[in-house]
């Protein structure tokens, strides 16, 4: 810290931040200020995933941009400091929600609150990635092929048991894929509990966990933060069946009209695809967590039970294809 971090002064603290099951993060005081250090898990993990170092340098072009998130400080890919590569980054004070209804706020401030989710996922996805310094942070053809390609890896180097839902979707997208929208900078997790809420209005700060960044689809980035609106409260962090008039939520539509009236992007052909390949998605995310569990080397203490949410919404997904027929 003294060597590569302006203006730092010691002695420091160190506190694990609670929740959270891919990098584990920390806040250091010091007599300098307040900062947080975001490294790589210690032991094996999957081929591309905990890329920090990614997550530093699109931190770096989203400040340049206008896009609200922590300054960052410093890069280390010095694995014998801390057993896995880290940055760190300026402290933002602000509050995290985990429930999207938001039970402790009132009608105004929930509507406020999701006014502003929309407002700046619509602003990143309107950024030129070569004008902001992201030239070759990722390929710009076959977005959506890639993505059912990486998931189906991730999930098959992750399997601790069987799943016949995922089996029957990793044969069924790729006979689905729509036409691609143009490429832009996606966020990769953009959700409530991964931005910073102002202490006291009802506006983002922040916004939080980079690591899956790259250049690819926007609406498969949209439809991944909307998955909220289709999962139930007690299965993942949802609020399908919750009366969203009365909560100032606004629906699954008039969400995704304001999304498009903002960017100018075309209304995706067929949004039930795009839902179908974020629950795919998130279920191979979950069944890493799981091996995560089994291999001894989660983040987090509830990772197997988060984990084994794999298969309820893998099998949600593998509904809704059938559903949609074709």
């Amino acid at each position: 810290m003294g060597e590569t971090v302006e203006g730092f002064r010691g002695p420091i603290s160190l506190s694990k931040f609670e929740g959270g099951q891919s990098n584990p993060t920390f806040r250091i005081d010091a007599a300098s200020g307040s900062y947080v250090l975001r490294r790589k898990p210690l032991g094996p993990v999957l081929p591309s995933a905990h890329a920090v170092d990614r997550e530093f340098r699109v931190l770096s072009a989203m400040r340049t941009a206008g896009v609200p998130v922590a300054r960052v400080r410093a890069l280390c890919m010095d694995e014998s400091v801390l057993g896995s590569i880290f940055y760190v980054m300026d402290y933002v004070e602000g509050r995290v929600f985990w429930d999207p209804r938001l039970p402790t706020l009132s009608t105004e401030e929930r509507g406020a609150i999701f006014a502003s989710m929309n407002d700046i996922i619509a602003q990143i996805h309107s950024l030129d990635p070569d004008s902001i310094g992201l030239t070759g942070f990722g390929r710009s053809e076959d977005y959506l092929k890639r993505q059912i390609a990486r998931w189906t890896r991730q999930f098959d180097a992750s399997r601790t048991g069987p799943n016949p839902a995922m089996d029957r979707l990793i044969d069924w997208l790729p006979a689905h894929v729509p036409p691609e929208h143009p490429a832009r900078v996606v966020h990769g997790d953009y959700r409530l509990d991964n931005v910073l809420i102002h202490p006291t209005e009802p506006r983002i700060v922040a916004v939080l966990d980079w690591e899956l960044s790259t250049i690819g689809n926007p609406i498969a980035d949209f439809a991944y933060h909307m998955l909220s609106w289709r999962f139930a409260p007690e299965l993942f962090r949802g609020m399908a069946g919750e009366d969203l008039a009365a909560l100032g939520i606004p629906s699954e539509r008039t969400y995704l009209d304001r999304y498009l009236g903002i960017t100018g992007l075309k209304p995706p052909e067929d949004w039930d695809f795009y839902m179908i390949l974020s629950m795919f998605r998130i279920a191979s995310i979950l069944q890493g967590i799981a091996r995560r569990s089994a291999d001894g080397s989660a983040a987090d203490a509830d990772a197997a039970t988060v984990g084994a949410k794999a298969i309820p919404i893998a099998e949600m997904a593998w509904k809704l294809a059938e559903q949609r027929g074709g």
